[in-house]
């Protein structure tokens, strides 16, 4: 059976797995206290400026709660589109965890706009409403649309003016910077953002992700937050390890920062390869696609018999809709995802 389900299928990458042997030499100290975790801040402050700081923690929704956690007093609420990860795929951790409130916003590309800030600003000083003072965006989204940095830079302009923090859920940050040919600092410290979810699993790593905190005075107790919601590894050098494998050849853990090009480093190496494959899905696809006819009014496309398209192809994502009939058959050797309803009941979205 041939895999199009998701990136959490593949498997780690060799360079990831060598980072691991090299980790696993002798005893080094607990809980961050290693060679690895240090130098993983070296190269976090190389590549994010300097005000950076690297949380390693296990799973991308524990980063999630962790970094809204730190960001939110007990009364505070967190904007994000109905399509964000933490709204939807969760199991309302945000909420059942970190007692953060989310705020769903409808967007039909899954992205937000200033406009999402001014619609709960006025709720700001309201006793009677959880206070929105996060910004939560995901780059790439959860459609594959992307973020330009003039569009992160405005939202969080429009958050900072209202005395809102910035998060950003970077679970496919890579395959963003990959998409748009720009550096990581680029889509965060440089666009406004105040905290990073950085996703290590969807892009060659074992197990692990990192919160990054990008102004430190944006958030409050993050060791005892990590602590309290069991994301703190003991041996957080294989983490901190494997992280370290996406910036820079596997070897001396303690050397000096390198300088090493953006293009040459496996994180990008990675994304770019992802996107690739998911462009040339969609040409052999392309193939098989049978225009719509329009429809009565001359002007929407009436549902077609075969496959469509239904979101730009920008990162390593594809949606399409197609017969369930179809599916169906299809799914005894493909595995993918239905994502939504079709155009008619008989067809339905898949990614």
């Amino acid at each position: 059976m041939t895999s199009f389900a998701s990136d959490n299928y593949s498997p780690a990458h060799p360079d990831v797995l060598a980072a691991l042997a090299t980790a696993s030499a002798g005893h080094e100290v607990s809980y961050g206290e290693d060679p690895w975790t240090a130098r993983l801040q070296d190269v976090v402050r190389a590549r994010f400026g300097p005000d950076a700081t690297a949380y390693p923690v296990l799973t991308g929704t524990g980063a999630n709660v962790v970094a809204l956690m730190a960001m939110l007093p007990r009364w505070g609420a967190v904007v994000a589109t109905e399509h964000a990860h933490l709204n939807t795929d969760e199991n309302g951790a945000p909420e059942r965890v970190g007692g953060v409130k989310v705020l769903a916003v409808p967007a039909p590309d899954a992205k937000l706009t200033p406009a999402a800030v001014e619609r709960f600003a006025g709720d700001l000083g309201d006793p009677h409403r959880a206070q929105p003072l996060v910004v939560s965006l995901t780059q790439s989204t959860e459609l594959g649309t992307l973020y330009t940095p003039a569009e992160i830079r405005a939202l969080a302009d429009a958050a900072h003016a209202r005395g809102m923090r910035v998060h950003l859920d970077g679970s496919r940050l890579a395959n963003a910077a990959a998409a748009l040919d720009v550096p990581l600092r680029a889509l965060t410290t440089d666009a406004g953002v105040d905290v990073l979810s950085f996703g290590g699993t969807k892009n060659g790593l074992a197990l692990g992700e990192a919160v990054v905190v990008l102004d430190p005075s944006a958030v409050d107790g993050v060791e005892f937050v990590r602590k309290a919601t069991m994301q703190l590894a003991s041996k957080m050098r294989y983490v901190s390890a494997q992280l370290l494998a996406l910036f820079e050849p596997v070897g001396d853990a303690v050397a000096e920062v390198d300088e090493i090009a953006d293009e040459d480093e496996l994180w990008l190496r990675n994304a770019r390869h992802a996107n690739a494959m998911a462009a040339r899905l969609r040409a052999g696809l392309a193939d098989v696609v049978v225009p719509a006819a329009l429809g009565p009014d001359d002007a929407v496309p009436a549902p077609t018999s075969g496959l469509a398209f239904t979101q730009p192809t920008l990162v390593n994502a594809v949606f399409a809709t197609l017969p369930r009939a179809a599916v169906e058959r299809l799914r005894e050797r493909h595995r993918f995802y239905d994502w939504g309803p079709g155009e008619s009941p008989d067809r339905v979205e898949v990614r």
